[in-house]
């Protein structure tokens, strides 16, 4: 039987039962209803001793003769890139990633390079403690940087910490290692990340310190803890990396203050993170002839223009059932690519095993890749190279045709500045004046057949 104030939290997505079962109710995960004391039964608003003292809700209006204080810029220019353009102050981001990607490291650089910057910066941890913090620093070559280092759980302790000690910019890794004394569940739980989140956000909108939060990810890739939390916080971003490549991925999944779909390219070294300046050259082979299977797609990543090898490998099927694996690509997208091309052009695939991959590790999701997709399966079916000098982009419909996609300038500028001479693109939407040679297709047949018959202006 329940003790009186208890509930059961649902550790995978916070739902709240009454009663404890084998299975949550709401997203169906087994185990996962942890029992949690509270003070007070949810829902309930028992009035406090010192309500009398409690003022009223006083409103303001949109305009304020205070002027907007300036974006905090770490001196790392990925970072800032996702951001919006610099940290805001008072705002609070929330840092996701795999285990091992290098969020630590990424967050000891932008701290340490902000602090050189003049900016009051403090480096929390809940998994380190100070001196491993120190080791690190000094592999970066970062020991001279003024950061305010503390290694501490309790957030009483942290909280009263900021409080007494000002600072611009605050990290702390992780938030489920975070523990308040106000709640008897355990570190990582639900309830604990929730409220300890939730008063590290109210602490940096009344002090105006921004605060960065590190957060694990599940088996799934999802941030583990509660989605309150990502409602809480005022930008989400995700490092993202492949195993077994040294790139890393700074993506914008949520951001109050800027776009959310910039990017921001790293490369892993010895000596910690390295910012590229230019992905399109990091994501291309440079050496001998393109061979069969393979397209360069002109992408949008964000604001800016990348370049990135489509790889595709066509083969006869040695079982009854014909495989399809794709990796950095959408695999239902795949899937209809290959249906428009055997009823529209006329490719079997029926009786062979389609491979797909995009090099570099990078995780394409723009439509505009369609046409790359299709030209390297295509050049993989019917043995037929594209020519080096030659990027594709173009977004297929089901009925075969190519439908013009956006920012076509910027994409065939990009292309001409890496030495790129030629593109397959759509018909419509083109520039007046092109920096590279143009070979356009209205329909998926026309593309098909022109890599078919090596037809290149």
């Amino acid at each position: 039987m329940a003790r009186d104030g208890a509930v059961y939290a649902c550790q995978s997505c916070g739902a709240v039962q009454t009663k404890w079962s084998g299975q949550c109710p709401a997203c169906g995960v087994w185990n996962s209803l942890v029992e949690e004391v509270q003070s007070r039964p949810p829902g309930s608003l028992a009035p406090s001793k010192s309500a009398k003292a409690v003022r009223g809700l006083a409103f303001e209006g949109l305009e304020s003769e205070n002027p907007t204080p300036p974006r905090i810029a770490t001196g790392v220019d990925e970072f800032d890139r996702v951001c919006g353009g610099g940290v805001v102050p008072g705002s609070a981001i929330l840092l996701g990633g795999d285990p091992g990607v290098g969020k630590s490291t990424l967050l000891l650089q932008v701290c340490a390079s902000a602090a050189l910057r003049g900016v009051s910066c403090a480096y929390i941890s809940g998994e380190e403690a100070v001196e491993q913090i120190r080791g690190r620093a000094g592999r970066m070559g970062l020991a001279q940087a003024p950061v305010k280092l503390a290694a501490e759980t309790g957030l009483r302790q942290i909280l009263d910490g900021l409080k007494r000690d000002r600072f611009d910019l605050v990290i702390i890794d992780s938030i489920q290692t975070m523990w308040s004394d106000a709640h008897e569940a355990g570190p990582g739980s639900v309830t604990q990340v929730r409220s300890c989140a939730q008063e590290l956000v109210r602490l940096a909108k009344k002090q105006g310190v921004a605060i960065i939060l590190v957060g694990h990810v599940t088996k799934d890739g999802q941030i583990a803890g509660p989605r309150v939390v990502e409602h809480l916080v005022d930008a989400v971003l995700a490092f993202e990396g492949e195993r077994g490549y040294p790139f890393r991925i700074l993506r914008g999944a949520k951001n109050r203050f800027g776009a959310t779909d910039e990017i921001g390219v790293f490369e892993m070294g010895d000596a910690g993170l390295r910012e590229v300046r230019n992905p399109s050259a990091l994501f291309l082979n440079d050496g001998g002839e393109r061979a069969a299977g393979a397209a360069v797609f002109a992408g949008i990543e964000g604001s800016r223009p990348v370049l990135v090898e489509f790889q595709a490998l066509v083969a006869p099927s040695a079982y009854g059932t014909p495989r399809r694996a794709v990796v950095g690509w959408d695999s239902g997208r795949l899937a209809m690519v290959l249906a428009v091309l055997e009823a529209r052009c006329g490719l079997g695939f029926g009786d062979r095993d389609v491979y797909l991959n995009v090099a570099g590790g990078l995780r394409i999701t723009e439509p505009a890749a369609d046409l790359a997709a299709a030209a390297a399966l295509a050049s993989s079916a019917l043995e037929a190279a594209l020519p080096q000098d030659c990027v594709v982009f173009g977004e297929i419909s089901l009925s075969g045709e190519v439908r013009p996609v956006s920012r076509m300038e910027s994409r065939l500028k990009e292309a001409a500045k890496l030495g790129f001479g030629r593109a397959l693109t759509p018909a419509a939407g083109l520039p007046d004046v092109s920096p590279v040679s143009i070979n356009s297709a209205s329909r998926l047949t026309d593309a098909i057949r022109r890599i078919g018959d090596q037809a290149w202006s």
